[in-house]
């Protein structure tokens, strides 16, 4: 499977292991040219888009896929008969330890005032860990010079590989937040779109107030700074029970082949 994924030259790659469901799911693993994923949201997204058009074959409400994080249910939305929004609802959040402004400012090549004090630097996960970092604007998602060495240090320690970092300028008016998830050289400098990653920074949102309110609806741009765009939709809501976070994006087939047997 990581040979596959080598191949496909690409981050992520799912694999549909059952064609029939099993405790109301198809089993899906994730994986990169590497290891292993637990979860990831894009894949999620397209996988349940295909499990519908290719397996089911109709219209549904709801696919369910179980993934190695658990089972994660993906809703449809249809424009006449065609998907439109496809909406993953993520596992319960769970928020890590902080870090401090100065130290992440100088691995992002920024200044400790291009960080929002009013706000923490989190580790936060809904199956997948991020680092979520609040900066001022765009001035200072543009101004990003990240330090490799840096990076790899901040990961180790919070067994991650990412770190997403969002301002509340963005390019588009239409949009509400402007998002930058970088990785490391080696494994993937920068994703222009970030379903899992996305999801976090939801559940960050609800968790510190960001906005004032317990609930979040909300169109998220990324991409921009290589010229790859994308729009995510994110909505959450804080309950008695946790933060509950749904992951919105619009999904279309590209291309299909085979790999020889």
């Amino acid at each position: 499977m990581q040979k596959i994924a080598q191949e496909m030259h690409y981050s992520e790659t799912t694999f549909i292991t059952s064609e029939e469901p099993r405790s109301g799911g198809y089993d899906v693993r994730v994986f990169t040219p590497g290891y292993e994923l637990p979860f990831a949201g894009h894949p999620t997204l397209g996988t349940a888009y295909v499990v519908q058009s290719q397996i089911v074959g109709k219209p549904a409400e709801k696919v369910v896929l179980n993934m190695k994080v658990g089972q994660i249910p993906v809703t449809f939305s249809y424009r006449d008969e065609a998907p439109d929004v496809l909406w993953m609802k993520q596992k319960k959040p769970t928020f890590g330890k902080t870090f401090s402004r100065e130290r992440v400012a100088k691995i992002l090549g920024l200044k400790a005032s291009d960080i929002d004090p009013k706000f923490p630097v989190r580790l936060v996960s809904t199956g997948l860990p991020f680092v979520i970092v609040p900066l001022t604007g765009l001035k200072a998602i543009k101004g990003i010079k990240a330090d490799r060495t840096g990076l790899a240090r901040l990961f180790k320690e919070t067994d991650t590989s990412v770190i997403l970092l969002f301002s509340p300028e963005t390019y588009s008016k239409e949009n509400d937040l402007n998002v930058r998830v970088l990785g490391l050289p080696d494994v993937i400098p920068e994703d222009p779109a970030t379903g899992s990653g996305n999801g976090c920074l939801a559940a960050y949102l609800v968790k510190e107030r960001y906005f004032g309110r317990t609930s979040i609806d909300l169109r998220v741009e990324q991409g921009y700074e290589i010229n790859r765009k994308s729009l995510l939709l994110l909505r959450a809501q804080e309950n008695p029970k946790g933060i509950d976070v749904n992951v919105g994006g619009r999904v279309q087939f590209v291309a299909s082949g085979e790999f020889p047997a």
